[in-house]
């Protein structure tokens, strides 16, 4: 089997493995935010960042929802970064932002952070941050979800099938659980450009 056949292979089982209930549950927690009009904060590093960004623009144009992510803006997060350290980088913009408990922010990592391994600890600040405040913690996450998945009001583990590619399959599948969510029903989502143009 190629390398390219296996990954796919992996990617179908990982899928089919996912917990639907999980995922549901995350719908119930952004419906009422929703109804609360309430803020979403995306928080992730690396690779979730990126996909972080990309899920604040879903978010925004086809739920409308208020959201934002520190990674967005560079020079307020290099700024923090050097001057009080990564480890307070996303939890005192969090605090700029006035997070309350009509609020939620919206973990995708890996790992979830681990205090332990010292893997993270921006994202612990902030989960402790979020816990303090009474903001709810929604995640998706990959491993065992650490931290966050331990604190989280509803979160969504992806399932490990190979130790060695656990990154890129996280990743990716995170990305397929946003973009599920952006197109529930649910949650009342707007319709997007094209499937506009096939009626």
């Amino acid at each position: 089997m190629s390398y390219t056949q296996e990954h796919l292979r992996e990617t179908v089982a990982i899928v089919q493995q996912l917990d639907v209930a999980a995922i549901e549950k995350i719908v119930t927690v952004l419906a009422q935010i929703k109804a609360d009009a309430g803020r979403i904060f995306f928080l992730g590093v690396g690779g979730g960042a990126g996909n972080c960004s990309h899920a604040v623009n879903d978010f925004r144009k086809l739920l409308g929802i208020e959201c934002y992510t520190p990674t967005d803006n560079v020079s307020e997060l290099t700024a923090r970064i050097n001057d009080d350290g990564w480890e307070r980088a996303f939890v005192d913009w969090l605090a700029v932002s006035r997070l309350s408990s009509r609020d939620a922010i919206f973990v995708m990592s890996v790992g979830g952070g681990s205090r332990e391994k010292n893997i993270s600890l921006n994202l612990i600040a902030a989960v402790d941050h979020a816990r303090k405040v009474g903001a709810k913690i929604i995640g998706i996450l990959g491993r065992d979800g650490g931290h966050t998945a331990r604190h989280a009001d509803a979160a969504v583990i992806v399932p490990t099938v190979n130790a060695h590619t656990v990154t890129p399959h996280t990743e990716a599948v995170q990305a397929v659980i946003w973009h599920l969510l952006v197109s529930h029903p649910g949650l009342e989502p707007r319709e997007a450009k094209w499937e506009s143009q096939d009626r």
